[in-house]
């Protein structure tokens, strides 16, 4: 029986792409467009997944995005 696993994603413009990445585990992709961009993810996580346990992925709940300056050289 096959279980449905929620997995909660960001993406954001970087150059002349756009980079999708789960939240959950540790799973990034980029594309063109956002569109792009997503399904490359999708298929990533089901690559990812594919041999690995679903509760191998984090819970997430309400992620903020908040900046942090940081000073360097």
């Amino acid at each position: 029986m096959n279980k449905l696993l929620q997995v909660k994603n960001v993406i954001w413009k970087e150059g002349k792409h756009y980079v999708a990445q789960c939240l959950n585990v540790d799973v990034s992709s980029f594309g063109r467009t956002k569109k792009e961009a997503s399904v490359n993810l999708q298929e990533a996580l089901e690559l990812y997944f594919e041999g690995a346990k679903p509760f191998a992925a984090a819970k997430v709940e309400r992620p903020e995005i908040f900046g942090v300056a940081l000073r360097y050289a």
